[in-house]
């Protein structure tokens, strides 16, 4: 129903930035929630930040005060624009939707991306 198509990524040095997009298409009038997981080889997937389609926003602790997550409703596109990139940081970041809830918690996204790796050399 829904297609995500990620862009950005890559190779940054520590304390750098990057921003990721992600592009959604099909029926996606009904999207609410849009956001970013991550997922390192030792760890668990994990919810980076969220966003609602009335612009509500939600960060792991671990990120607040570097990333940014920005949604564009007329674009159907969901930005994550990261600053004071750390080494920890690196991951194949996720982008994902929901149409199910009406919550900033996007705790089962039924629509994923395919991933884009970030990486962060110290």
């Amino acid at each position: 129903q829904v297609q995500l198509v990620e862009s950005g990524g890559g190779l940054v040095q520590a304390g750098g930035s990057l921003g990721l997009s992600c592009a959604a298409s099909g029926s996606i009038f009904s999207i609410y929630t849009m956001g970013w997981y991550r997922q390192a080889p030792e760890n668990q997937r994990e919810l980076v930040a969220s966003i609602t389609r009335g612009l509500i926003t939600k960060y792991a602790d671990s990120v607040k005060g570097r990333f940014t997550i920005s949604r564009d409703n007329a674009k159907n596109t969901v930005y994550l624009q990261m600053n004071s990139l750390k080494p920890e940081d690196t991951a194949v970041y996720y982008c994902a939707a929901t149409d199910k809830i009406r919550s900033v918690v996007l705790s089962n996204p039924e629509y994923w991306g395919q991933g884009t790796q970030v990486t962060v050399s110290s």
